[in-house]
């Protein structure tokens, strides 16, 4: 896909989304509580035009990486520095965008190509273990991913409501060399009609067992819950407001922060035991969030990626502010 379709795509969705948000709830006020979410910067990124997008924090170092959506390059900020520094450069591997990334428990970085594929790093020598390759039949937009506690990875696609399945079984055999990816799950029959072009499926998490995905659309405002065990697709009922605009997702028991793109808004809510429903508990608005595109949760908070996307980037002319950066927002 050629860059000036990735801005188009982007545009749907950010600066084209005012028709998806009038089919929806608006996003909630911002909390202004005393003692409330506050905003800081974790740590800074190199380069003028990094313009960030996804976050994975290693489950046993706590080291970040963060990937850029305009050149590809992978960054690594060791657990408490507050600079990043370059992990895999850009154009590594002929990778041309980082959107999506997730450090695993065996020591691997999944890294998405939003067009082309995705690509499985050993930590340890940066060596490239895997790649799993988007179909060629229709243009995807590979997004975002997880990883579940078996070591099964799911991948979402942004245009065409699909959710593909990477088992530890096919990250061996395809070990050093290349495999298709395969469709698990097919979401056209659950979601809603949208505009030819819409961003749809986005971010996505599991529970800590792997048995529930949870993934968002973004122009809808919905939320969907995806069972392993029988491939079924369930709407998950929200309660207090909705997803539109929700990018990257983080689950921690059944606490579920979204990122909210294009509004500069986080949200935080309450996963009910089964996962058929969601409570909005927090909402924080802010401009310093700079157009969060997803999140990782640790001890000490959230870390936010400030993508500045509308800033230069694909959703609109202007300068950004350099460095690029992470944000770390405590609160929520």
């Amino acid at each position: 896909m050629s860059r000036s379709i990735h801005r188009r795509t982007f545009l749907t969705a950010g600066a084209g989304a005012t028709a998806a948000a009038a089919l929806a709830v608006a996003a909630p006020a911002p909390a202004r509580a005393a003692g409330g979410p506050r905003v800081s910067t974790a740590f800074t990124l190199p380069g003028e035009r990094a313009y960030p997008e996804g976050i994975a924090l290693d489950p046993r170092t706590g080291d970040a990486y963060v990937g850029s959506y305009t050149t590809g390059a992978v960054y690594r900020a060791a657990a408490g520095s507050r600079a990043a520094q370059v992990f895999l450069p850009a154009g590594a591997d002929g990778r041309t965008t980082a959107n999506g990334l997730k450090a695993d428990r065996a020591g691997r970085l999944w890294v998405i190509d939003s067009t082309t594929g995705v690509d499985v790093y050993d930590l340890r020598d940066r060596s490239l273990l895997a790649r799993f390759e988007a179909p060629r039949d229709e243009t995807p937009f590979l997004n975002d991913l997880v990883v579940t506690a078996d070591g099964t990875a799911y991948v979402t696609d942004s245009l065409r409501p699909l959710v593909y399945r990477v088992t530890p079984a096919e990250v061996a055999r395809a070990r050093g060399g290349r495999a298709p990816l395969t469709a698990r799950y097919d979401l056209n029959g659950a979601l809603p009609p949208h505009p030819p072009g819409s961003i749809t499926l986005n971010g996505i998490v599991a529970d800590r067992t792997g048995r529930l995905l949870f993934v968002v659309d973004m122009t809808g405002g919905g939320l969907y819950r995806l069972s392993v065990a029988d491939g079924s697709v369930r709407r998950v009922a929200l309660h207090g407001g909705d997803m539109v605009h929700g990018d990257g997702l983080e689950l921690a028991h059944r606490t579920l922060w979204v990122a909210h793109n294009a509004t500069n808004t986080l949200t935080r809510w309450h996963l009910s035991p089964d996962g058929a429903g969601a409570r909005l508990t927090r909402t924080l608005t802010d401009p310093g969030l700079r157009i969060p595109t997803t999140l990782a949760h640790d001890h000490h908070g959230l870390l936010v990626v400030r993508s500045q996307f509308d800033k230069g980037g694909p959703m609109g002319p202007g300068t950004p502010r350099t460095p690029f950066t992470v944000a770390r927002v405590t609160g929520m």
